[in-house]
């Protein structure tokens, strides 16, 4: 080894320690795909365990995972049911607007509910009142035998956002 050649080779280890330490980061983590794909955990957003990541920006479009309510301050599920589903599409905006969308720009939602007669109703009711006027996504609702933690909703959903220059 020539001398001095072990000063690129600590910094680069350094660099390498840096980025990890910076990825691992709560709030802050995301990894981006040889293709660009890149998973989202913006600041304030409930925390993830597990393997699966809140969302991902594909090109133009965000992919924010199946969401349930779960107040961000607590971890936990809010304990009223349409409190709950209100719940569920704030942690979903959170996310689109993260990347510049609003629930407007929705392309895509699929309910799943625990009981469709109990839940659809309350569902619709926070839709609208989230939305405002029409025109609403493209939406597909159904009853689930269960859902994670037993809970009575989880809503997937996809966002437009072009990226800006």
């Amino acid at each position: 080894m020539a001398a001095g050649s072990g000063a690129p080779a600590r910094l680069s280890r350094l660099a390498l320690l840096a980025g990890t330490a910076l990825a691992l980061t709560p709030g802050l983590a995301t990894a981006q795909s040889p293709n660009g794909v890149r998973t989202l955990a913006p600041p304030g957003a409930i925390k993830v365990e597990g393997t699966w990541s809140l969302g991902a920006r594909a090109g133009d479009f965000v992919f924010v995972a199946g969401m349930q309510g779960v107040d961000p301050a607590t971890g936990k599920l809010v304990p009223d049911p349409e409190a709950r589903i209100r719940q569920a599409f704030l942690n979903i905006k959170l996310i689109a607007q993260s990347e510049g969308a609003s629930l407007q720009d929705c392309v895509r939602l699929t309910i799943y509910v625990n009981d469709l007669s109990k839940v659809a109703p309350l569902v619709d009711k926070v839709q609208a009142e989230l939305w405002g006027k029409p025109p609403y996504p493209p939406r597909t609702m159904f009853e689930a035998r269960r859902l994670f933690d037993d809970d009575i909703v989880e809503i997937d959903s996809v966002f437009y956002a072009p990226k800006k220059p």
